[in-house]
């Protein structure tokens, strides 16, 4: 079975059951990941965790050296990532609380360093990234809701916005325009540089919030955060059951 690594907040480390071994520090050719690599195990497997805005939490979406934190989840022994993403919704199906395991993306980031091939190349790489989300893994998350009874969707094409401002209810127009159906901030270049490693990559999106102009209002911090709270609890329900198949 693969050594799975989870990228997302801190608190994931508190799943039940985890052994935690010991925090790897290391630099890389692309800089300092943003935390700590934190190696445990769980139902007798290694697993490696990564809190992608640092711990604590302060490190923006355009701001993570996504380069950094791949480089060294593979150079610590990760075979797989499940990556846990605070999404918005766009479709009507994507209320807050929903669990969503996207199959596409469509990237609308700009100036993130985004691939490991340039510099001095001896021959140019492209790798094939038509279908972003590795199916088996996704379909190995798809179980794990099915047996929790969550609300989720099998299925999503997630858009990947700049940050850190949320976006404005044009955008959100437009990207429901586009055929996107959830929004965040850390989908890219995070998946794209897996497959640049032969990671296996697939993400769970926890939808934290309504996107700009889908309800009345505006969008508070606390609401999210709420959300946050209310629902870590069923990522972590999803991410123990795919850990102890």
């Amino acid at each position: 079975m693969p050594v799975y690594a989870i990228i997302g907040g801190t608190g994931l480390t508190q799943l039940e059951g985890l052994t935690l071994d010991e925090s790897i520090t290391m630099d890389t050719p692309y800089g300092a990941p943003s935390a700590a690599i934190v190696k445990g195990h769980y139902a007798g497997r290694e697993v490696l965790f990564l809190a992608r805005h640092g711990h604590p939490h302060r490190i923006p979406p355009h701001q993570v050296n996504y380069r950094a934190n791949i480089w060294a989840l593979k150079q610590a022994g990760a075979e797989a990532v499940l990556a846990v993403n605070a999404v918005g919704g766009i479709h009507a199906a994507m209320e807050s609380g929903h669990l969503c395991v996207p199959h596409q993306i469509v990237d609308y980031t700009s100036g993130r360093a985004h691939t490991f091939f340039e510099g001095d190349l001896e021959v140019v790489t492209h790798v094939d990234f038509s279908y972003p989300y590795d199916e088996p893994l996704r379909q190995r998350l798809i179980t794990a809701l099915q047996q929790q009874g969550y609300s989720y969707s099998s299925h999503g094409v997630y858009a990947c916005t700049q940050g850190p401002r949320l976006e404005t209810a044009a955008e959100i127009v437009r990207l429901e325009r586009d055929g996107c159906d959830i929004v965040g901030m850390t989908g890219m270049p995070e998946a794209a540089l897996a497959r640049e490693q032969d990671l296996a990559y697939a993400c769970l999106a926890l939808v934290v919030n309504p996107a700009a102009g889908k309800v009345t209002g505006i969008i508070t911090m606390a609401q999210i955060e709420q959300a946050l709270h209310n629902g870590m609890g069923k990522v972590k329900q999803v991410l123990a059951a795919v850990l102890a198949d």
